[in-house]
């Protein structure tokens, strides 16, 4: 683990680092400039964002090897993406008032995220929430936002991830 790489995606739909490239899917809607996103609009935002932490399924695999903070999610895990709600873009357990989006699902596009730090510091209502690197459809198919790619490309990027790394989304 070097734990000291950057990652750079771009609108066509690959991500690169460290003398790597891989297929990434990215939101139905494109990819947008940063000041544009905004909740629900399908859209990967454009920008450079810090990588906070990784999520995984203990379930469905071993802890992933990174330097990134590594939590498990729980059954009852969401992340709010409800605007009006004071949690708006952050992790919440269920049931929670607001609109979440369910991180124990079954299909497997949530196995394995890392958290993109995208409108959290501060956090802005509106402008975006649950802004992920995750696992990608067998046919890369468009996100509602987030960046996917497969579990094996996944494996070497947070092997190659730490606290210092960013993702640059060109638009």
């Amino acid at each position: 683990m070097s734990g000291a790489a950057d990652f750079l995606v771009t609108s066509d739909g690959w991500i690169a680092w460290s003398g790597r490239r891989a297929r990434c899917a990215l939101g139905q809607s494109g990819v947008k400039p940063e000041a544009e996103k905004r909740e629900g609009d399908g859209a990967t935002p454009a920008g450079i964002f810090p990588l906070r932490s990784v999520l995984y399924r203990f379930d469905r695999g071993e802890s992933p090897q990174t330097a990134l903070p590594v939590h498990a999610v729980a059954p009852d895990d969401a992340w709010c993406e409800d605007p009006a709600d004071p949690d708006y873009n952050k992790l919440v357990r269920l049931p929670h008032p607001g609109a979440t989006d369910r991180l124990w699902r079954d299909d497997h596009l949530y196995d394995v995220i890392v958290v993109i730090g995208h409108n959290d510091a501060p956090v802005r209502a509106g402008m975006g929430s649950a802004i992920f690197l995750h696992l990608a459809r067998g046919d890369y198919s468009p996100t509602a936002g987030c960046v996917g790619v497969s579990r094996r490309d996944m494996e070497r990027i947070l092997r190659d991830a730490g606290p210092q790394s960013r993702i640059k989304i060109l638009f």
